[in-house]
């Protein structure tokens, strides 16, 4: 509410301004000279009074503002009897202020469209197999909750009906609705475009993807970017610079209208305006896509980075172990022993069993029933199924099962587990599981260093044998393995020598490292919380693509500002000069850095039309 009253307050300024102006001139075209500069007058000084106010803020905060010059124009313009020019000096500033507010309100519009998704009750199933509408704080996990068509996910979850089909466009910027299949993740926030399906929740509300994201919106858009400091930093000189020429144009002509002139072409409104404009822009549209950036300073430098240091597990790795072979020694096929295994899976809770069950599900397998349980936590389970006496678990529990020797059958590679599946007493074949690359990865390495990335390090606390065959063939600059959370701190600091560092990751060890780099990712806002409030950046998916959008669209905004500040301070020095020697009276001057003004303003909404190519 205090935004919406800032841009209804400045709308209102720059109306009244533009009204005063307007009935001016149209008294002194009928000749009302007098009642005209009064009414000029009446319409500067409310400007100049809400910028005065503007000023002391600054100043408190130990801030010298550029908009000093602004005021400083102003008054000398209305000190002078150059009420028009005073006038004209008046429009183009507050006429700055509202496009700068325009900007910020459609980007605050963009973000804030998460916010209201948010649901406030879930359907959730009875015991009894009935319907009932609960708060969403009452949500526990593995509640069963139906999502009817167009609902909104209240929590994260899996699909438990035959499929569901979600659009993700808020979240992701995927414009395409996704199909999922029974067992396969909802992420929270996404809308139901299909058929009515059942989710069992994974996480609380407010532990859920959603909840999160809302988290970090309302961090977002707070910090002053560089490139804004930059400019108060250099306001007392672009101040002085401007006085001096003011002073010495009147102190060698005589004539204080020469100074007024000066003054009025120094109002550095592509300063003040075009950097937010731009920047905030750059917010906006980085989180249409997906990337979730905290704020300009942090936009700014995710453009500037130069080494990227990248965590494996959960980051270059999906963070899940995944069948990747299937090894088969009997008359069975693969699909069979699959199916044998993920059916005697069923009955526990083991991760590893979890992932098989869920991998065989996606592949569309109907799982018996198993009878006859006998599970060894940690080691395996022993079941019948549709009569068969199936053993799952690791090499030596089920080679000891069925009385065999494990010697002559295949050493798991580095990185790799081996789950053993003996059927009737014989064994039956090894599902190969393995935490693999996400797909892409090669890709993203690419393009990440066609966006100025000079160097890229791996970053692990796992073992330096199974991070280099993860990782063989990538063309990485460095393998550091074996790291404790505060190894990776100093690798962070290490690095800093070469550039400025980016650090991505997702787990509660990587959040220390996070904090320290320049630039700090997290990878999706369902890992850790630790670990995304510590980043400067969130992917809202899990998809290193995104970061590339991401860079893309800081590098963008960057430039587009940093063309609109180059470009307006370039014309405003020749059009001081100009005045200077007396080549534009006040209101001529002010008429040419209200044009400058507009141009390098536009020039900065361009930001809001970014459209990275490489989304994927």
């Amino acid at each position: 509410m205090k935004g919406e009253g800032a841009d209804r307050f400045k709308i209102a300024v720059l109306i009244i301004n533009l009204s005063c102006l307007s009935v001016g001139i149209g008294l002194r075209v009928t000749g009302r000279i007098d009642l005209a500069e009064r009414v000029w007058v009446a319409g500067v000084i409310f400007v100049l009074a809400a910028l005065l106010v503007e000023i002391a803020r600054s100043l408190r905060r130990g801030e010298v503002g550029l908009d000093i010059v602004a005021a400083l124009s102003m008054s000398a313009a209305l000190v002078f009897g150059e009420t028009l020019a005073a006038a004209v000096v008046a429009l183009m500033y507050s006429s700055g202020t509202f496009l700068e507010s325009y900007a910020e309100g459609r980007a605050r519009r963009e973000m804030q469209d998460l916010l209201s998704r948010v649901p406030r009750t879930a359907t959730r199933y009875r015991n009894g197999g009935t319907l009932e509408e609960v708060p969403l704080e009452e949500i526990a996990v593995h509640d069963l909750l139906f999502i009817r068509q167009g609902d909104v996910a209240p929590v994260d979850g899996t699909v438990e009906s035959a499929g569901a089909v979600l659009d993700q466009s808020a979240l992701t910027g995927e414009p395409m609705p996704v199909r999922l299949k029974r067992g396969q993740e909802v992420m929270s926030g996404s809308t139901n475009a299909g058929e009515a399906f059942d989710l069992r929740a994974s996480r609380r509300a407010a532990e859920s993807t959603y909840a999160g994201i809302v988290r970090l919106v309302e961090e977002a858009q707070r910090s002053k970017a560089p490139m804004s400091r930059l400019a108060d930093r250099y306001s007392v000189l672009f101040l002085v610079v401007t006085v001096a020429l003011a002073t010495t144009a009147w102190w060698l002509t005589d004539d204080p209208i020469r100074a007024v002139a000066v003054l009025v072409v120094a109002t550095p409104c592509p300063l003040i305006l075009a950097v937010p404009v731009a920047l905030v822009a750059g917010l906006s549209r980085a989180a249409h896509f997906g990337v979730l950036i905290k704020g300009a300073k942090s936009l700014e430098a995710l453009a500037r980075a130069e080494t990227l240091i990248l965590d494996k597990t959960g980051t270059l790795t999906d963070g899940r172990p995944q069948i990747v072979t299937i090894d088969t020694y009997a008359d069975l096929s693969s699909g069979e022993v699959l199916q044998l295994a993920a059916a005697a899976d069923q009955a526990s809770t083991h991760p590893m069993a979890q992932t098989i069950v869920t991998a065989a599900r996606g592949r569309g397998m109907v799982l018996p029933v198993p009878t006859d349980i006998e599970e060894v936590p940690g080691d395996g389970v022993s079941t019948r199924v549709n009569g068969h006496s199936v053993v799952v678990g690791g090499t030596s529990f089920v080679m000891r099962r069925i009385g065999a020797s494990k010697d002559s059958y295949r050493v798991p590679e580095p990185g790799s587990v081996l789950v053993a599946v003996a059927v009737d007493g014989r064994l039956a074949g090894h599902l190969v599981l393995a935490d693999a690359l996400r797909s892409g990865t090669a890709d993203f390495l690419a393009r990440i260093r066609r966006q100025g990335i000079g160097r890229i390090l791996l970053a692990t606390g796992d073992r330096y044998a199974v991070a280099r065959a993860v990782t063989d063939g990538l063309g990485l600059d460095a393998i550091r393995a074996e790291l404790t959370p505060d190894q990776k701190v100093l690798l962070v600091l290490t690095e800093r020598k070469n550039g400025l560092v980016m650090m991505v990751g997702d787990g509660v060890n990587d959040a220390p490292a996070l904090a320290a780099a320049d630039i700090g990712v997290a990878m999706g806002a369902r890992g850790a919380a630790a670990s995304a409030e510590a980043a400067d950046v969130v992917l809202l998916v899990d998809d290193l693509g995104r970061l590339v959008s991401g860079m893309e669209v800081a590098s963008r905004s960057r430039r587009i500002a940093l063309e609109s500040v180059i470009a307006g301070i370039g014309l405003s020095m020749a059009g001081m000069i100009a005045a200077a020697f007396g080549y534009l009276a006040p209101v001529e001057g002010a008429l040419l850095q209200e044009a400058i003004d507009v141009a390098v303003i536009l020039n900065a909404l361009r930001a809001l039309r970014i459209s990275p190519p490489t989304i994927p």
